[in-house]
């Protein structure tokens, strides 16, 4: 098993929660991985991340893989002019390669906005630290153990 993975896993038992990822083959998009999984697009939580432009750290935002997030709008919840998180920048503090950013187990937890939308499904699957693994959790208790907000974000 992965240390992303690995890192999920703990931090869902962390939290109190009994969940095992699964691994359901490379997914490089929100449509494959829930193709995959065998679930609505829209159940599937994106972790979409952005360079906070004045402190120069990663905000997280968890949508629903069904919407696109508002770069304006984030801003504007985030209460500060966002740019794109390059690579380096997201494994630095999160731990996670792109594709597989969990919305938990980050190295040092960002900021985080959740999609209210995500919130209408009794499941939702999240990256579980790699693009080929994902986990089903309720959204309310997804929101709850990755410390997010809800707010509106998307286009």
């Amino acid at each position: 098993m992965s240390k992303s993975v690995a890192r999920v896993r703990r931090a869902l038992a962390g939290a109190g929660l009994d969940i095992e990822p699964i691994e359901i083959g490379n997914a490089t998009t929100a449509q494959m991985a829930a193709d995959l999984v065998g679930c609505d697009v829209a159940q599937i939580a994106k972790s979409i991340m952005f360079r906070d432009e004045s402190s120069g750290d990663a905000i997280l935002f968890v949508t629903s893989g069904a919407n696109q997030v508002d770069l304006e709008a984030a801003g504007t919840v985030a209460g500060t002019p966002l740019g794109r998180a390059d690579a380096a920048l997201i494994r630095a503090q999160t731990g996670f390669a792109i594709g597989g950013v969990s919305p938990v187990g980050h190295l040092t937890p960002p900021r985080a906005f959740f999609d209210p939308d995500l919130l209408r499904f009794d499941e939702v699957w999240a990256a579980a630290g790699t693009p080929r693994h994902l986990f089903g959790i309720a959204p309310g208790r997804l929101m709850e153990i990755s410390g997010a907000q809800r707010a509106d974000f998307t286009a």
